[in-house]
């Protein structure tokens, strides 16, 4: 039971980051023989466009601003994709146990969803863009990390998430209340500027 849920953490999570990268990742794992997973993550067409996918996701990501708007419109396809990887993952568990693993998966996405896009609009409000890009090739790394534990030590797995979840959601908060003090400030100096007399 801590193995099935290891994996359906540690995929669940992992996809509301970057979903191609998962989907992608489980196939190579699976043709490599570093894990048994269900037949189609091993088709070549289902390997092939999550490839393309994850490479057009690995250059929006690190653009800021127009990452914003591919996190918006992956807030639903991230946590359905987790889902859906979920539910072949679990394929031999009972119909109760692929539901509650499937529900549970889209959880975490959504969640891991949310911390990934609050920090990224936060860190957006900076002028500088390496933040960004060293934020979304961190993302990329935390990925691999966990799906490949996920795969060969779903126990690891399942604790690696909990302490992403708890430090994830903190982080964000913390680059929100950030952000708005850095927009509180600028917006005061603009209105000072403005009352200032002119000569």
């Amino acid at each position: 039971m801590e193995g099935l849920a290891g994996l359906v953490a540690g995929v669940g999570y992992a996809s509301g980051l970057n979903l191609y990268a998962v989907v992608a990742l489980l196939g190579l794992f699976g043709r490599y023989g570093v894990a048994d997973v269900p037949e189609v993550f091993l088709r070549t067409d289902v390997l092939t466009i999550a490839g393309l996918l994850f490479l057009v996701e690995f250059v929006v990501d690190k653009i800021p601003y127009v990452d914003d708007l591919w996190d918006v419109v992956h807030t639903a396809i991230r946590p359905l994709g987790a889902v859906g990887v979920a539910w072949l993952l679990t394929g031999d568990a009972t119909a109760w146990e692929q539901v509650g693993s499937a529900a549970a998966a889209g959880g975490l996405a959504t969640m891991s969803h949310l911390a990934k896009a609050t920090t990224r609009a936060a860190v957006n409000t900076s002028p500088e863009p390496f933040t960004n890009s060293a934020i979304s090739l961190g993302e990329d790394g935390i990925v691999a990390g966990v799906v490949w534990l996920a795969v060969t030590n779903p126990v690891a797995a399942l604790v690696v998430v909990a302490v992403l979840l708890v430090v994830g959601t903190v982080v964000a908060l913390l680059l929100v209340r950030t952000a708005r003090r850095s927009w509180r400030r600028w917006r005061e100096r603009r209105r000072e500027g403005s009352s200032a007399p002119r000569p």
